[in-house]
């Protein structure tokens, strides 16, 4: 792996910082590389306020879209909440149609089925509303290129309202209000929102244009703290003050249909149980049943009506991991038999394979052989896809070049689906393979970590633990800090660990016999390397371990270098 260092700020700007804040230069440099230059910007980012959020009416078209809802209200018109089955749809979903129950009698949540509508707003879900007498359809996480599926509502009679954060092509939907920050005629000051985001600032509006208070809104924040998570967005600004506020809501009071899977955890709720335990329980809905599960789910209100729920998500869950290993392991052995043919990109097919967990079956692929990865299974009378990439690869680029392979494809640099006919199989992968050995570059071939700073042991103490973990919510563009020591060497103690001996657990001093100890999960085979005594370099994230009543720092270690 390579490793890859955040360029430092210089010098003289790391002590004036430090100075300004009493803090260590060391956390000085660290919110100096993460844009925070003086006193009223670190005062923000280490106290985030509901009044740091901005306007919604900010927003282009928000306007338009409260007077249309105001309108429905007033009317008693029906509404559909149309969302995507993922967890930022299904949240967004969940909190719309939470927010509205009370006020517009005839309210219908919508997710598409996976499998007969597919991605985004479905004809299926319009004549569904047309036959139910709904006038009115909010979307969220969806529709920014529904062009053809909006104009089909307006000759209906149904209007829309676009809830997305995608980018949106040459032409926007006719819809009455469509709610974008990454639109071109938007001047939204933060344009990294969301889908459950930008629901939020919609309730956000209406609540004020009802001219009721604030406060209101608060025990919808976990579940866009959950979206945001969930859907790797950047953990700045107003996503970090949204996760900040509903990790807050979530740990002083869960929603009923999040008890179940949170019960286990014996630490503080952080983002990665976010994206790791309450997320992959939501999406399984989608996955292997139905969307609108986890939508009810996350709108009960008592427990005897979010239980049986849960059970039954907790279950798609464990058949959804089950699956996805399953095929996994199949699809290995077809590239380790198609090495010889395919070397540069990872092109596999089985039709029974369930289309609910090919996706992330194609991420596992990458981390075992780290390239741009297709994988596909039989959807009724065609073949369908999804498709992952390296770091820095487009593969959005490689299916154009694909196109007369393919029926049709969408999705965006790093993440992709497609179908295809059964016997266009064979020349998409020989053009996939061209293309892909014709454009990656060798910096892409081989995965990257990035960190912070190199240091010694003799900086890390538990202040400067106590003020990174208050720097935390992390995510993309705020990670946990990492660091790197050099000139390591095996203090005696280091062994593997774990029944299976798969994880690392280090005993080591640096240059200056400085001691410290770490942990490093499946890194158990650097074992006997580390214990040749030879110097080698750690990369590592500073930690809490407590054991046996004891307290002590550790090093969470990602990689090692000899």
């Amino acid at each position: 792996m390579r490793w890859k260092k955040i360029s430092e700020p210089l010098n003289e700007k790391v002590e004036e910082l430090s100075r300004i804040l009493a803090v260590p230069k060391i956390i000085a440099s660290l919110l100096l590389q993460r844009g925070i230059k003086d006193f009223d910007t670190a005062k923000h980012f280490f106290r985030p306020e509901w009044s740091h959020l901005y306007d919604p009416l900010l927003m282009q078209d928000m306007e338009a879209a409260v007077l249309r809802i105001q309108k429905a209200i007033k009317d008693g018109e029906a509404v559909m909440i149309f969302g995507d089955y993922d967890v930022d749809g299904t949240t967004s979903v969940a909190l719309v149609s939470t927010y509205l129950k009370d006020k517009i009698e005839k309210l219908r949540p919508y997710v598409p089925d996976r499998y007969s509508e597919g991605y985004g707003i479905s004809k299926k879900g319009i004549d569904e509303a047309q036959a139910d007498g709904i006038s009115l359809i909010i979307a969220l996480d969806c529709g920014i290129k529904a062009i053809e599926q909006v104009k089909y509502a307006n000759e209906l009679g149904i209007d829309f309202i676009i809830c997305d954060h995608h980018l949106p092509g040459t032409e926007i939907p006719k819809a009455v209000a469509v709610l974008d920050p990454k639109r071109n005629d938007c001047s939204y000051p933060f344009k990294e929102l969301c889908g459950c985001g930008i629901g939020f600032k919609l309730i956000q509006a209406i609540q004020n244009k009802l001219g009721l208070p604030d406060s209101e809104l608060k025990s919808y924040l976990d579940l866009v703290a959950i979206a945001i998570a969930a859907d790797i967005v950047p953990m700045v600004d107003e996503n970090r003050i949204l996760t900040f506020l509903g990790l807050k809501q979530l740990k002083e009071h869960p929603r009923p249909g999040l008890t179940l899977f949170l019960k286990d955890l014996k630490h503080s709720l952080n983002v990665t149980d976010l994206i790791f335990v309450i997320a992959p329980r939501i999406n399984a809905a989608g996955r292997m049943n139905q969307g609108l599960n986890a939508v009810e789910l996350l709108m009960s209100n008592n427990n005897e009506s979010a239980l049986p729920i849960a059970r039954s998500i907790e279950f798609f869950n464990t058949e959804r991991k089950t699956t996805e290993e399953r095929i996994t392991k199949e699809a290995l052995q077809q590239i380790k038999l198609n090495q010889e043919i395919q070397n540069n990109s990872s092109v596999v097919f089985h039709p029974s394979w369930h289309k609910g967990v090919i996706g992330i079956v194609a991420s596992r692929l990458i981390e075992h052989y780290y390239r741009p990865t297709v994988v596909l299974t039989k959807s009724e009378d065609v073949i369908s896809g999804s498709v992952r990439s390296v770091s820095g690869f487009d593969v959005y680029n490689a299916l154009d070049a694909c196109k007369d392979s393919i029926i049709q494809f969408g999705g965006h640099k790093y993440a992709a689906g497609l179908t295809m006919n059964l016997n266009q199989l064979d020349e998409f992968k020989l053009a996939f393979e061209t293309y892909t050995k014709n454009h990656i570059l060798p910096e892409q071939r081989e995965p990257s970590l990035t960190y912070d700073l190199d240091i010694s042991f003799s900086d890390l103490n538990f202040k400067l633990l106590r003020i990174i973990n208050q720097m935390s919510p992390f995510g993309p563009k705020n990670i946990r800090p990492v660091f790197v020591t050099h000139q390591c060497r095996d203090f005696g103690g280091s062994r593997s660990v774990g029944n299976d001996k798969t994880h690392l657990r280090l005993d080591i001093i640096d240059s200056m016999g400085n001691r410290f100890s770490g942990i490093g999960f499946g890194l158990g085979n650097y074992i006997s390397e580390v214990k040749k005594k030879k110097p080698f370099s750690v990369l590592y994230t500073l930690e809490e371990n407590q054991y046996n009543g004891n307290t002590n720092l550790q090093l969470k270690i990602k990689n090692l270098k000899f």
